[in-house]
């Protein structure tokens, strides 16, 4: 009797999941009620279970009661499971709780789209974010470290001629945090700058690195359209009264149009470019002088040597006892003449467009630092003439009264500022005394003041006696 039952149990257990299938089946795609559908599926389930559950009682009654048998009406009690407007699209035979199909229905898989698959294509963004980052990174490190060596490199090539000259090399009064153990300041990733002092008749001397920026990737991009070089700026404090007063440079065509564009004293005292022929330079250059004797002079034989032979390494030559640096915005309101420095300045042209900085373009710096030197020695020995000496005289004379003039609106303003200042300060000082006399006699001569302000201005006229 146990095994009737264990069969009966299966029986019901496997036309329950077939009636559960073919009930999936058979529910339309774009079926808009099919929440309600899964609802009255449960609720069928539930119906199948409580049938076998009544089937199992009924055995086991049988077993125990044979005279008495229950019989469960399972038709009065689940009259509405057989509805066919309860179920739609399932087809319910008489006295068979499952669907019955006439054939199986087919189901279509929807292909997913390309741009959804996970393919490599569909990442290209990230994958060229990614690359071009590492490519930064690469070229950072690559370019910092050439730079290092290119600065490293130039200062054991002139350190022997710098001992020669100077008693203190790389000496800034600054921390040495960023400053190599051999005296180079690092300012930045492709700038370095060394200090000098300690020398006869110069205060100090700065040597400026100013190399291509090839940690920069951008930069490096640029100078396949724009080729620049690695320079090395040397700037000379000159002491004071060891050179004659007079304004001077060399520079190349295009520097030459910044120097008289940019510098102050340029601007000031030789704006005119002049041919570089008619000194014995090379015809790249321009020349700026203020008096024509002192360009004559320096420009000697020896010098044009150089230039004729180093003329790529030269960029300029800027010699001036009247430096204030870059000229000031029109906007900015400066009331008293700038500050004034005799300097000696060289721009030389470390590595060339398209070359290394090699063995030979090293020996050529080398020469171009000693000629820096001589230039210094042989400004310390010129004198200007007598007539040289009142152009200069002149010149300066002739930019301080055009201040003068520009700046009188500005000072006036600023000195009839400053002395309502002082007004203003004395009658507060009046108004705190307790001395009503005072503050009686100092109102009277404040009121005497503003009346002779608004009088009106009367000019005198001088008669000559017949």
């Amino acid at each position: 009797m146990k095994l009737w039952i264990v069969i009966v149990h299966i029986i019901l257990v496997a036309t329950n999941l077939w009636v559960t299938a073919h009930f999936h089946e058979e529910i339309p795609e774009d079926n808009e009620f099919a929440e309600f559908e899964d609802f009255e599926e449960e609720k069928l389930n539930i119906h199948n279970e409580r049938v076998v559950d009544s089937a199992q009682e009924s055995n086991l009654n049988q077993d125990f009661e044979e005279d008495d048998v229950l019989v469960a009406d399972g038709d009065s009690e689940f009259d509405h499971f057989q509805d066919e407007e309860e179920f739609e699209g399932l087809d319910v035979t008489t006295g068979n709780s499952g669907p019955k199909t006439d054939e199986p229905s087919t189901l279509t898989i929807t292909k997913v789209p390309l741009h959804l698959r996970d393919r490599w294509d569909s990442f290209y963004l990230e994958i060229l974010m990614i690359t071009g980052l590492l490519v930064y990174f690469i070229n950072y490190m690559v370019g910092r470290s050439r730079n290092a060596r290119i600065a490293e490199q130039w200062l054991m090539d002139q350190q022997q001629v710098l001992n020669e000259n100077f008693s203190l090399i790389g000496h800034t009064g600054r921390s040495s945090d960023n400053a190599n153990d051999n005296g180079l300041m690092k300012e930045s990733e492709s700038q370095y700058s060394l200090y000098c002092s300690g020398r006869v008749g110069c205060d100090s001397m700065l040597v400026e690195l100013k190399l291509i920026k090839r940690q920069d990737l951008v930069a490096v991009l640029a100078q396949l359209v724009r080729p620049q070089n690695d320079q090395a700026h040397i700037h000379v404090e000159i002491s004071k009264d060891e050179t004659d007063n007079f304004v001077l440079a060399v520079a190349s065509k295009r520097t030459a149009m910044h120097l008289v564009r940019d510098m102050a004293d340029i601007s000031m005292y030789c704006p005119e470019k002049r041919p570089a022929e008619k000194f014995g330079l090379p015809s790249g250059f321009c020349v700026m002088s203020e008096i024509a004797e002192a360009a004559s002079a320096i420009l000697d034989t020896r010098v044009q040597y150089i230039f004729s032979k180093f003329a790529p390494h030269i960029d300029y030559i800027h010699i001036s006892d009247q430096f204030s640096g870059r000229k000031q915005q029109e906007d900015t309101a400066q009331l008293t003449m700038p500050e004034v420095r005799r300097v000696l300045m060289v721009g030389l042209n470390i590595s060339l467009k398209g070359r290394t900085y090699d063995v030979e373009t090293r020996q050529k710096l080398k020469i171009l630092l000693h000629f820096t030197f001589y230039l210094l020695d042989k400004l310390r020995r010129f004198k200007l003439s007598k007539e040289g000496k009142n152009k200069a005289d002149k010149n300066r004379l002739r930019v301080e009264e055009a201040f003068l003039k520009t700046t009188h609106a500005a000072r006036a303003e600023a000195a009839a500022q400053k002395r309502e200042e002082r007004r203003r300060a004395e009658k507060e000082r009046i108004l705190q005394e307790e001395d009503p006399e005072k503050q009686r006699k100092w109102e009277e001569k404040e009121q005497r003041r503003l009346a002779k302000k608004r009088a009106p201005r009367m000019k005198q006229l001088k008669v000559k006696a017949l």
